[in-house]
């Protein structure tokens, strides 16, 4: 059987700009159906196999869709990317560009619980070097879209201007896999975004 690390680097036929036969866009379609319940109610680490048997395909089927995890997990989460690449936008134009910026990092803890394992996997795949994996590619419009607000924020002189978009949101997943570790503590994430953005405020 296939492994994951021997299929990493290779390229489903979206990715090389090949349009897909029916077939083949009912099996992709199945799988992330499939994909999207198992991460929601076992975790990220889920078992491929079951994924595919699920399906109803087999497990080269998946791996010639999904060539790794990740790329399996990047085409599950773009939904939530877009959710909230979306959700930025509507605050551009908010009147107050830090509590914008406070909310939309808010939204980001929230629909991170919505899968087990998507906050640690965000974290690797932001430090990570290789930005071509389908984890990075989530993130770098959440860079885009995070980077917008926290502008303005620093603008209307509400958060230091050594800020970077890239450790803030490394801090909000890590606000997030905590939280996702401590579920008898429902309200630890809005303590410890409170605690973060206390560090950022600018000097008056």
């Amino acid at each position: 059987m296939a492994t994951e690390t021997a299929r990493q680097h290779e390229q489903t036929p979206v990715q090389a700009g090949r349009p897909m036969r029916a077939d083949a866009r009912r099996n992709y379609e199945r799988l992330l159906t499939e994909a999207r319940t198992a991460f929601t109610q076992h975790g990220t680490d889920t078992s491929l196999e079951d994924i595919a048997r699920r399906a109803g395909v087999g497990i080269g089927t998946l791996y010639r869709h999904f060539p790794h995890r990740t790329a399996l997990m990047g085409a599950v989460f773009q939904g939530e990317v877009d959710a909230l690449v979306t959700y930025a936008k509507e605050l551009a134009d908010a009147p107050q560009p830090c509590r914008a910026l406070v909310d939309w990092l808010r939204a980001i803890i929230s629909h991170a619980s919505t899968y087990r394992g998507l906050s640690r996997a965000l974290m690797a795949a932001s430090a990570a070097a290789d930005d071509s994996s389908g984890m990075a590619r989530c993130c770098v419009p959440m860079h885009e879209a995070g980077r917008a607000l926290l502008s303005r924020a620093q603008q209307a002189g509400a958060v230091r201007a050594d800020v970077n978009i890239g450790d803030l949101l490394q801090l909000t997943n890590g606000i997030a896999l905590a939280a996702e570790e401590s579920p008898a503590d429902p309200d630890l994430a809005d303590r410890l975004l409170a605690l973060t953005l206390s560090g950022l405020k600018a000097e008056r």
